[in-house]
């Protein structure tokens, strides 16, 4: 674990925005956190999609803002690709999206806080477990 920096999966990203399991008070030992693109917009349809829409978009703001969003670009198109094929060639495919948040971790060298077992099967990912 690199310790002061890690990227947020969005099941992590909610957790936090929950606190559930003490997830706020175990993500601030980082002094940077990151938070890939497509959580950023798996976080805002979700809140869009919600009965308190204006109340959870907000929540979901204040968290964007307090961390570093990892946009997408040309390298992590080619790190999303080598990941994608290591993936389908293991008989082991994940969601897109995900495909796309381990690229970007990938890409940075950064630790992913997920609950998700199917991450395990990329490549130079690092997963970290609350």
């Amino acid at each position: 674990m690199n310790g002061s920096r890690i990227a947020l999966d969005t099941n992590e990203a909610i957790a936090v925005l929950s606190n559930a399991g003490d997830a706020g008070r175990w993500v601030v030992a980082f002094a940077v956190v990151h938070l890939p693109v497509p959580v950023v917009g798996e976080l805002r349809f979700g809140a869009l999609n919600s009965r308190r829409a204006n109340e959870n978009r907000e929540r979901v703001e204040t968290l964007v803002k307090r961390c570093r969003v990892l946009d997408v670009n040309v390298t992590t198109a080619e790190v999303y690709a080598d990941v994608r094929l290591r993936l389908r060639r293991a008989g082991k495919p994940i969601p897109e999206n995900d495909v796309w948040i381990a690229a970007l971790c990938i890409q940075y060298n950064l630790p992913l806080a997920t609950s998700d077992e199917h991450f395990a099967h990329v490549h130079g990912l690092e997963v970290i477990r609350r």
